[in-house]
């Protein structure tokens, strides 16, 4: 074999290895991306558009990503008890999701403007404070929704 052909090998095994190199740090960089977690600001109380935001919120925790629902101004109305007969199917997406392993937190500041106390929220439910509600908000990757 000549010079040249053995720098031509060398280098094709080089530009061979680079590509491995580069698609196994892109494989790697999908893998994070498809775990991200979601944080949802749901900050309606429109039957419509938070079902919306619930259900979207499901397909995503089932598909595996973190999930988190920020029940926000007249979100709040949702974890109410009282609100089971206008919210029934929205609640039970709520029990669904906290089954599933998702967070549900509930704004305190919203809950005393519309009257909601504490023991008014329906079960499992956690009330918001600046670590809790911060901590999953800014988890590395989380990304974001506000319906």
């Amino acid at each position: 074999m000549t010079s040249q052909t053995l720098r031509i090998r060398g280098l094709l095994l080089l530009l061979a290895a680079a590509l491995m190199l580069a698609s196994a740090t892109v494989g790697a960089a999908d893998a994070e991306a498809d775990a991200a977690p979601l944080f949802i600001n749901l900050i309606t109380d429109d039957p419509h558009r938070a079902h919306m935001a619930l259900s979207f919120g499901q397909k995503q925790l089932a598909l595996g990503h973190p999930l988190t629902v920020f029940l926000n101004d007249r979100g709040v109305l949702i974890a109410a008890k009282q609100g089971a007969e206008r919210f029934g199917l929205h609640q039970e997406i709520i029990a669904e999701l906290l089954t599933a392993g998702a967070k549900v937190i509930v704004c305190p500041m919203c809950m005393q403007h519309y009257g909601v106390a504490e023991a008014d929220l329906l079960d499992g439910l956690a009330v918001g404070n600046p670590k809790l509600t911060g901590g999953a908000l800014f988890a590395p990757d989380t990304r974001t929704l506000t319906w």
